[in-house]
C-alpha cells in the first residue's frame, strides 16, 4: 500500500513538472520574441560605446571618413599615447577623480545621515526642516543668485565648487529616510538600551546596515559628478581645476587645432606611421570620449547588484 502511494506521488509530481516547464507554443513563442527584444535593446544601447572604441583604435584615415562601423580597421593603439599628450589632460583627470571619490563620498555620508536624523521623533523642527528640504527639489534661485553665492562665498575658481553644492541632495536624502524607516526600532532601542548616544546609534548600528541604499546613493553621485561639466563651464577660469568633461567639451568644439597639436607632439611618430596613425579630428572626439567615458562603464557593474537591492528596499514599505 505504501510502496503504490509512493509511485503515484512520484508520477504525480513527475506529471506536474513536466506541464510546468512545458507549457504552449504561444508560451515558447512569446519567450523568443521577448529574448530577441531585449537582446535587440541591448545592442542599440552598447553599439554607440563600440563604435567609439573601434574608431579610437581603427586607423586614423579610415576613421575620418566613417568607413568603421563593425570591427576596427588598421588596429593600432597611438591614439591614446598622442593623446595623452594633450596639454592639460593629465591634470584634468587629476580633477574628474578628486571630485568624484570625494563628492561621493561627503554625499553618501550626509545623506545617510540626513535620512537617519529625519526618522527621530526627538529631532527639533523635523518635520519643518524634512519639508524644506523637498521644495529645494522644486523651486530654484536661478543661475545668476547662484552664482553671485558662489562668488561670495570665495568657490569660483575653487575645487571646492565642484564638491560642496552636491553634497545634500534632497532626492538621495528620501532613499535614505525611506530605508532606514523600513530597518526595525528594535535595534536603535537596544543600542540606546546598552548606553549608546544618537551618533554611536548612527555610526555603530544603522551605517553598517545601509550598505545597498548607500552603495546606490554612490552611483547616483558618482555619475553626477564625473559626467558634470557647467559647473566648470561656469564657475572655473583657472586651467589648472578644468575637469574631463570639461576638456571633452573643449576638445570637440576645437578638434581640428588639438589634432595639429597631437601631430606636432607625436612629431616623427606620424612621419613613420604615416596617415594611419595621424590625428585628425574624429580620432580626437573618438579617443577622448572612450577615456571619459570607460570608467563609469567600468565602475557601475560593479554596484548592480546593490543598486537594485537598494531601490527595491527604499521603496516598498511593510
Amino acid at each position: 500500500m505504501t510502496t503504490t502511494m509512493t509511485k503515484t506521488l512520484t508520477t504525480t509530481r513527475k506529471g506536474d513538472t513536466s506541464a510546468r516547464y512545458r507549457g504552449t507554443v504561444g508560451d515558447a513563442v512569446f519567450r523568443l520574441a521577448n529574448y530577441a527584444l531585449f537582446f535587440l535593446f541591448a545592442l542599440i544601447c552598447a553599439y554607440p560605446f563600440y563604435y567609439l572604441i573601434i574608431n579610437s583604435v581603427s586607423a586614423n584615415d579610415v576613421s575620418a571618413l566613417g568607413d568603421v562601423r563593425l570591427w576596427p580597421v588598421g588596429f593600432h593603439l597611438s591614439n591614446y599615447t598622442q593623446v595623452f599628450q594633450l596639454p592639460g589632460l593629465p591634470m584634468a583627470t587629476v580633477v574628474s577623480i578628486g571630485r568624484t571619490v570625494i563628492g561621493t563620498a561627503l554625499t553618501v555620508l550626509a545623506s545617510a545621515f540626513l535620512g537617519f536624523m529625519f526618522t527621530q521623533t526627538r529631532m527639533w523642527g523635523r518635520k519643518f526642516w524634512y519639508r524644506f528640504l523637498i521644495i529645494t527639489m522644486y523651486f530654484s534661485a536661478g543661475l545668476i543668485p547662484v552664482f553671485i553665492i558662489m562668488k561670495t562665498l570665495g568657490l569660483t575658481n575653487n575645487f571646492w565648487v565642484y564638491v560642496l553644492p552636491f553634497v545634500v541632495q534632497p532626492f538621495n536624502v528620501i532613499l535614505a529616510k525611506t530605508y532606514v524607516e523600513s530597518m526595525p526600532k528594535e535595534l536603535q532601542e537596544a543600542a540606546e538600551v546598552d548606553g549608546a548616544n544618537i551618533l554611536q546609534v548612527f555610526f555603530r548600528v544603522y551605517l553598517p546596515n545601509m550598505t545597498p541604499i548607500l552603495a546606490t546613493i554612490a552611483i547616483f553621485s558618482a555619475v553626477t559628478q564625473w559626467n558634470s561639466f557647467q559647473d566648470t563651464l561656469i564657475y572655473i577660469t583657472d586651467q589648472s581645476l578644468y575637469t574631463l568633461q570639461y576638456l571633452l567639451y573643449m576638445f570637440i568644439n576645437q578638434a581640428s587645432s588639438l589634432a595639429q597639436a597631437a601631430q606636432n607632439a607625436g612629431g616623427n611618430i606620424g612621419q613613420i606611421a604615416g596617415l594611419a596613425t595621424e590625428q585628425t579630428p574624429t580620432s580626437i572626439r573618438m579617443t577622448v570620449s572612450v577615456l571619459v567615458v570607460l570608467p563609469i562603464i567600468f565602475i557601475y557593474p560593479l554596484f548592480q547588484r546593490f543598486f537594485v537591492k537598494g531601490i527595491m528596499l527604499g521603496a516598498v514599505k511593510g
